[in-house]
């Protein structure tokens, strides 16, 4: 299926925000604005806008500690980010979640997650409750390859298949849990098959080709909700910074890292699909410049927005 023209734009400003806050949130931490630690997506940013923009607003997401881009990709302000991750009351979560733990239930976030494979049994019960309700939605569970060796990756696909439940698997494989290239921590050597062992139909795509991963997105939501089983896709995709802001990344070789960025970026790669495909480069530039506009404002609000309290840090907190 073709996507028109503004379908196309809108991928590209997706990627482009998703980029650009990632970078901005590296500077803020280097210039001793932003305190803790942050795991930066920059580089994988086609998995989430593919994926997220094939989804509707009622359709629901779990998220990772890797996942900023997903909650932008699923219609989170760039303010409200900026403000939890600085710890304000503006913030999704009032700046109590923080980086590893923003939830945006209005657009169908149901939050990131700290633990690894964590987003998956998350995934699961609310897929449930999905069909319970007999609504015509699905959730897409994200999670990286550092997760398909935990316990809970194979309890919740399992769940899924036996009870058909519709969830969408997305394992974004950016190449490394931690430090551990992924093709030294799998046995088998396929991340699909431990999917099919599950009797789930399974797909590997190109992580870093937004349209790809749109149309698989779209094509799998649609055979969930009509077959009322669910389905798994390995996006195969790369980090370009470390694990996180204390990985000083030295399990990896600079060819290594410059071959992605040259040969494999994902809005390189989708910006000269576009100019090939007579989308004028003016258009890029005016949402180039829109975009660096608005992370440039929502940087600003944020600063100004009032530090979260410590007087009522028990609020909006519940069992």
């Amino acid at each position: 299926m073709d996507l028109d023209k503004n379908r196309k734009l809108e991928l590209f400003r997706m990627m482009l925000l998703i980029r650009l806050f990632e970078e901005s949130l590296e500077e803020m931490f280097s210039r001793g604005i932003l305190h803790g630690t942050m795991h930066l997506s920059i580089g994988q940013e086609a998995t989430a806008t593919g994926a997220c923009l094939a989804l509707d607003k009622e359709d629901l997401i779990t998220s990772t500690h890797r996942g900023h881009g997903h909650c932008l990709a699923k219609g989170a302000e760039p303010f409200r980010m900026f403000a939890e991750l600085l710890g304000r009351e503006d913030g999704y979560c009032r700046g109590r979640g923080g980086s590893m733990h923003i939830a945006d239930l209005s657009n169908g976030n149901l939050g990131a997650n700290g633990v690894v494979a964590g987003s998956l049994t998350i995934a699961v019960g609310a897929a449930q409750s999905l069909k319970m309700q007999k609504k015509d939605n699905i959730v897409l569970c994200f999670f990286g390859d550092g997760a398909v060796n935990e316990g809970s990756f194979h309890e919740a696909l399992n769940l899924a298949s036996l009870w058909q439940l519709p969830v969408l698997f997305l394992c974004e494989n950016n190449q490394y849990g931690m430090s551990m290239a992924s093709k030294n921590a799998i046995a088998g050597g396929s991340i699909v098959k431990r999917a099919e062992s599950y009797g789930i139909e399974s797909s590997s795509i190109d992580g870093n080709d937004v349209e790809a991963v749109y149309q698989s997105v779209l094509t799998n939501k649609k055979e969930i909700i009509s077959n009322c089983k669910p389905r798994f896709i390995e996006c195969v995709t790369y980090r370009y910074r470390g694990h996180s802001k204390s990985d000083r990344n030295l399990y990896r070789t600079d060819d290594e890292i410059n071959f992605w960025k040259e040969e494999k970026d994902p809005l390189i790669r989708f910006t000269s699909k576009l100019l090939e495909e007579n989308i004028k480069k003016t258009d890029l530039e005016k949402i180039e410049s829109e975009v660096k506009d608005e992370i440039k404002s929502s940087v600003k609000k944020a600063l100004q927005s009032p530090e979260s309290s410590q007087t009522n840090l028990e609020e909006d907190s519940y069992a």
